[in-house]
């Protein structure tokens, strides 16, 4: 399978797999309803893992979705194809996931009550995971070394654009009390304190037997044994883990592996740069 021409949407690179004019369209004409939640995520930041949580936390700690719908379907993206094929089978409220930046989201959407919960990475994690997506995923450019990825990564020329566009565009929302951050590092450090913090701020307030449950479902050795999260049901033409699993390591701070001293000082002055003068800090140390 060659490598195919990426679709260009208001300057945003996407693989067209799994987008078209048409589903984008339809994203920014998608009726958003209040009761909706969406989890937004810059590329491999916790995306699969929302997916997990959400509609678990949202029905209580109901296995069924989870073992039974695939991941795409069960928490659809708001900007692929699948969404307008799927739509009318989706249970309320309804939970969605999107990598798009907030001025791209529907024209419903900032009239509504939607809530959104958004997930923020590492970017040094973030480029070590995603590097190796592009080993796998035969519908994305062949990544060539670190180096030559690191480039492109800090340029943008990936999948959405610049890390610092996306985490700065969810950063300036007026959105209030509508939108809540948490960090992939939260998840993974403490991940039934992360749950309690998402079940209450979308008011479902689950005793501590549900978020133990949903915890343990919602583990990197379980979603990577469960075949309706793990990606095993594509085709290998589409993605190959012989070539690196979906499921690769799903740990914070992998990054030390991969970056020389010099790839690290220069990562980190072009990421300072760009987030200079803005008024939150990041999460983390980028040294």
């Amino acid at each position: 399978m060659s490598s195919p021409e990426y679709i260009r949407y208001h300057g945003l690179l996407l693989p067209p797999e799994a987008h078209s004019m048409e589903s984008l369209e339809y994203a920014q004409n998608f009726s958003v309803k209040d009761t909706d939640v969406f989890a937004v995520t810059y590329p491999k930041s916790g995306t699969i893992w929302m997916q997990e949580i959400l509609p678990l936390v949202l029905n209580g700690g109901d296995l069924t979705p989870i073992q039974t719908i695939p991941n795409w379907d069960r928490v659809p993206w708001l900007e692929e194809k699948r969404l307008a094929v799927i739509v009318d089978q989706l249970a309320s409220p309804r939970a969605f996931v999107t990598h798009f930046p907030y001025h791209l989201m529907p024209t419903s959407f900032y009239t509504s009550k939607a809530k959104v919960i958004y997930v923020m990475r590492n970017p040094k994690d973030i480029m070590v995971s995603s590097y190796y997506f592009h080993q796998m995923a035969a519908f994305l450019e062949d990544p060539g070394t670190f180096d030559e990825f690191m480039e492109k990564f800090l340029e943008g020329r990936v999948l959405f654009g610049k890390w610092t566009d996306h985490v700065k565009s969810w950063r300036h929302t007026e959105l209030g009390d509508r939108i809540m951050y948490i960090t992939y590092e939260d998840m993974v450090q403490d991940l039934p304190a992360a749950l309690r913090h998402i079940s209450n701020f979308l008011g479902r307030n689950l005793s501590e037997e549900a978020i133990q449950k949903i915890a343990e479902h919602c583990s990197f050795k379980s979603m990577k044994a469960n075949n309706m999260s793990n990606f095993s049901l594509v085709p290998k033409v589409y993605m190959d883990p012989n070539k690196s699993p979906f499921f690769r390591k799903g740990i914070a701070g992998d990054w030390k592996n991969h970056f020389s001293s010099e790839q690290l000082a220069r990562f980190t002055s072009v990421i300072c740069k760009e987030m200079e003068g803005e008024s939150f800090s990041l999460p983390w140390s980028l040294d």
